[in-house]
């Protein structure tokens, strides 16, 4: 047997290119700090306001509180309502599939709970080294 015929079939082999563009572009927008910390809000609150939001994002500008909203909605994460009132009322909730998302990250941090100490601790030796 040659040792090309021992090889395993190689699983990134077969991955449509378009997946592959969508996971990294998808993982660069939605793991970022942003976006994390509105589905959270989201989640936690429901239907909300813009201005609620803002208000539950510590540090958020509102131009880039508008600029992750509008990405969310686009990846079609988040469902925009305007109410016909005046003045203007626009509310924001997840959809199905912004809630997926919200547990998919779930695991992030039951990892992290699981391992904050050796993390603060890996990080307390590497800053104690010399340089």
């Amino acid at each position: 047997m040659s040792a090309l015929s021992d090889r395993k079939p190689d699983p990134a082999a077969d991955l449509d290119p378009r997946v592959e563009a969508m996971v990294n572009e998808l993982i660069g927008r939605v793991a970022d700090k942003w976006t994390l910390l509105i589905i959270e809000v989201l989640i936690e609150h429901g239907e909300l306001r813009f201005t609620r939001i803002a208000d539950q994002v510590p540090g958020i500008s509102q131009k880039m509180l508008t600029q992750t909203l509008r990405r969310m909605e686009r990846d079609g994460l988040v469902i925009r309502t305007v109410h016909p009132v005046v003045p203007p009322k626009v509310e924001y909730r997840l959809t199905d599939l912004g809630s997926s998302l919200a547990e998919a990250f779930c695991g992030v941090w039951v990892w992290v709970e699981a391992n904050l100490h050796r993390v603060e601790t890996s990080r307390a030796a590497f800053d104690a080294r010399p340089r």
